[in-house]
């Protein structure tokens, strides 16, 4: 601009004498021979100011249009809250996968441990550290990376109060191999609070942040129970939508059972494929290349001795589930309910976490290529049916990819409840044999924080298994919000 300036400014013939008897109107005097000849010095000072303003202008708008561009999509890209590869939605949408890109974000590893019933199950002694850790050293020994080479690490979280939770994750990390150079840290959202942590890390390497990180999930119910008896603020009380957020999780599974017209009948048979695919997944050996065994202690509650064992397996599915059996149980939460402890998620212990990072380092670094993080797309909706969030958050992160819900060949919906599970799939028309093909939160278990993440490595090992394209992860979250994922297989 300096350079601008001088270039106006060389254009004038001013006369260098000292300007003498001015008026006090500050004008020269009428009779200056030499301001008949050229312009005053001070009218020139005048419009010098006056470019000087006008090229500060200028660069204002400038910089307004540049934050304008990144607030504004791509012609070809609809509006999301993350999309990471774009698709022209006119074209047939199966033709976008192929469209790779080194800025890709990709998946390299996902893994996570066995899921085990809290307060029973094979994690009921396992310190929250213990159950991170393994999962944070198998990404490293699955692909040989230099821990070091992370550049941040996000788990995902709920229970715990924040501060020990975070210091808990951080513990992890070193337990697992990480140099003190590595950062960590916490995110809650919930039950999406897994998936939030991996769009995190695929958000801050698709912004050019870092080249790689890792998105994990963590829940101990064990050791974190579900309370509700924390204080709040008696003006929630005034209005309608804060009180909602308070309602117990099986409150809003009742509502939307009741405002929906999800049947009992219906519940109950939901739960009852969720064992049957679940057993049938595990009897075949599927979830043997996802889980990383962990090494634990078991104690006794009578004798209070402890022993060493390996927990390899999912401790809550249960093959001889059936109607006759879930029909005999009351309801859990209302008199005359229909959400029962049968066809609802099981309280539970796990981990899992994902490794992400650019593609192009991945190919530099010859690492197997397994996921594309394709979309990411939370939402809100009424508190008082929570769960109905995935019925919304689905079809917004399919189009965010450029998608039609026709092109997605599996979907993992987090089934909270047997309800809000049901009313999801009947509003969207989801085929039955592309959903929770391996059983979901009923059989499997529900680890709040650590849901998203397991959901990952099942739905991307279950895509490589079939050859399939794309994949969706759901969830609905509680005082009312859902969240959705689109993934693609990996390629070369």
């Amino acid at each position: 601009m300096e350079k601008h300036i001088l270039d106006f400014t060389a254009s004038f013939p001013i006369n260098r004498r000292p300007l003498v008897g001015f008026k006090k109107s500050g004008l020269p005097p009428t009779d200056s021979p030499t301001q008949t000849r050229q312009r005053p010095e001070i009218e020139i000072e005048i419009e010098i100011e006056k470019e000087k303003e006008r090229l500060e202008m200028e660069k204002a708008i400038d910089r307004q249009m540049v934050l304008l561009r990144h607030l504004q999509p791509s012609p070809a890209v609809q509006p999301a809250i993350l999309s990471t590869e774009v698709c022209a939605a006119d074209a047939n949408a199966a033709t976008c996968q192929g469209s790779s890109s080194g800025d890709d974000v990709v998946i390299v590893a996902a893994c996570r441990t066995p899921i085990c019933k809290s307060r029973k199950g094979g994690f009921k002694d396992t310190y929250p550290d213990d159950l991170l850790a393994p999962v944070l050293k198998a990404l490293l020994d699955k692909t040989q990376l230099h821990p070091n080479e992370v550049r941040d690490i996000v788990v995902g979280t709920v229970l715990a109060p924040g501060s020990q939770r975070a210091i808990e994750c951080r513990m992890a990390a070193f337990y697992a191999g990480f140099p003190d150079t590595v950062p960590i840290r916490t995110v809650n959202r919930q039950c999406s609070s897994g998936l939030q942590a991996v769009a995190d890390v695929a958000a801050y390497i698709k912004a050019g942040f870092y080249d790689i990180g890792i998105g994990a999930g963590l829940e101990s119910m064990s050791t974190d129970p579900v309370k509700w008896d924390w204080p709040h603020n008696p003006k929630a009380l005034m209005f309608a939508q804060a009180r909602d957020c308070l309602l117990p999780m099986g409150i809003t599974s009742e509502n939307v059972a009741h405002q929906y017209g999800i049947t009992r009948e219906e519940q109950d048979q939901a739960a009852v494929e969720s064992h049957r695919k679940a057993a049938a997944a595990n009897a075949a050996g599927k979830f043997k290349e996802e889980i990383v065994p962990v090494v634990t202690k078991i104690v006794d509650p009578n004798s209070g001795e402890s022993k060493q064992v390996i927990i390899t397996t999912d401790d809550g599915i249960r093959p001889d589930t059936s109607m006759s059996v879930l029909t005999k149980l009351k309801p859990a939460f209302t008199k005359d309910g229909t959400t029962t402890a049968g066809n609802s998620s099981q309280i539970s212990d796990g981990a899992g976490a994902v490794l992400l990072m650019r593609r192009e380092i991945a190919m530099k670094k010859k690492l197997p290529i397994v996921g594309v993080f394709r979309s990411f797309v939370a939402v809100g909706v009424d508190p008082s049916v929570m769960g109905v969030g995935p019925a919304v958050a689905i079809p917004a992160a399919v189009e965010a990819a450029g998608l039609q819900l026709n092109d997605i060949d599996l979907f993992e919906i987090n089934e909270a409840f047997a309800s809000q599970y049901v009313y999801c799939c009947k509003k969207l028309g989801l085929d039955p044999e592309k959903v929770n093909v391996n059983g979901g939160a009923m059989a499997l278990g529900h680890p709040l924080g650590a849901t998203g993440a397991r959901s990952v490595s099942t739905l991307l090992y279950e895509m490589k298994r079939r050859g399939s394209r794309f994949g969706v992860i759901s969830m609905c979250i509680g005082s009312g919000m859902g969240a959705a994922a689109v993934f693609e297989s990996g390629y070369d």
